[in-house]
């Protein structure tokens, strides 16, 4: 019999995936990217990076959040370019997507990759 710690879980591909969620922010990229260059040195490599709450993937085009917009288009080119392999990006919604019906809707709906330049 072979003795399977924690620690080869997580760094078995086929078994763990590791996702690490940020918002579209300095510091929270910033922050995630140190967590994954720990990872890295513990030889687990992370599966993808989600960016949630976006205002840039609602295509919001409102004069007031252009600068926000702007900002957040900038931390996801950095994150797809130093950072992913893959990006995940969850727009900004009224409503908190809880539960089945909300996160299957959100995931149909789920254009994010086209909407985001």
């Amino acid at each position: 019999m072979r003795l399977v710690t924690p620690l080869m879980r997580l760094r078995d591909p086929d078994y763990t995936r590791i996702l690490l969620v940020t918002l579209a922010e300095t510091t929270p990229v910033s922050e995630a990217a140190r967590l994954q260059a720990d990872l890295r040195r513990a030889q687990i490599e992370p599966f993808g990076w989600v960016i949630n709450g976006s205002l840039a993937a609602t295509g919001s085009a409102d004069p007031c959040l252009k600068q926000r917009v702007a900002a957040e288009l900038e931390q996801i080119e950095a994150v797809r370019a130093r950072h992913a392999k893959r990006v995940a990006i969850v727009p900004w919604v009224t409503e908190e997507p809880a539960g089945p019906a909300r996160l299957l809707a959100l995931a149909r709906g789920n254009e994010l990759q086209r909407r985001v330049p």
